[in-house]
């Protein structure tokens, strides 16, 4: 990437591209979704597959994301998110949470932003380690349970509590 100066909101929108590389960090820092089929077919927005290997390809020459072969199958490459893309965390869970207070959002969609952003910084710095752990190999220092499993669990409650309230 090239260095320019100017006005860092602007550079930082540029760098990120659009809608679909936020949507596709989103997915693989939150879902853990690290292949293109599995950011293709699970979705929720239904990217289309040129968009979807046009944004992945941008995002590495960005410096977002690395590739790598998948050791256990041969046609299958692998996406970590770098150290770059990690610290856009606060950013997401900054973004989520301005959606959340101003937009119509689906309570299940929004319940891992919430529940990041309730947590704080200890846990969104915990969650930052548990994704340098996960993508960059970095030991992961967090003594507790996974921060992923807690925000699956807020997830799967909140799914089970629309559910049955729709019944």
């Amino acid at each position: 990437m090239t260095q320019r100066s100017g006005c860092p909101i602007n550079l930082a929108t540029e760098a990120l591209g659009d809608r679909w590389s936020i949507v596709l960090l989103r997915d693989i820092m939150f879902g853990d979704k690290r292949t293109f089929r599995d950011l293709l077919t699970n979705s929720l927005e239904g990217i289309a597959t040129n968009i979807l290997a046009s944004r992945l390809k941008s995002l590495e020459a960005a410096g977002f994301l690395t590739s790598a072969p998948d050791p256990n199958h041969k046609q299958r490459t692998i996406y970590s998110l770098t150290e770059m893309a990690i610290a856009l965390l606060p950013a997401m869970i900054a973004l989520g949470a301005w959606g959340r207070q101003f937009l119509p959002t689906a309570p299940e969609l929004a319940i891992r932003n919430k529940v990041l952003e309730d947590g704080g910084p200890e846990l969104q710095a915990a969650f930052m380690d548990e994704l340098r752990a996960r993508h960059l190999g970095t030991p992961d220092i967090w003594d507790g349970p996974p921060v992923s499993e807690r925000l699956q669990a807020a997830y799967e409650a909140e799914v089970a509590m629309q559910s049955s309230n729709e019944n």
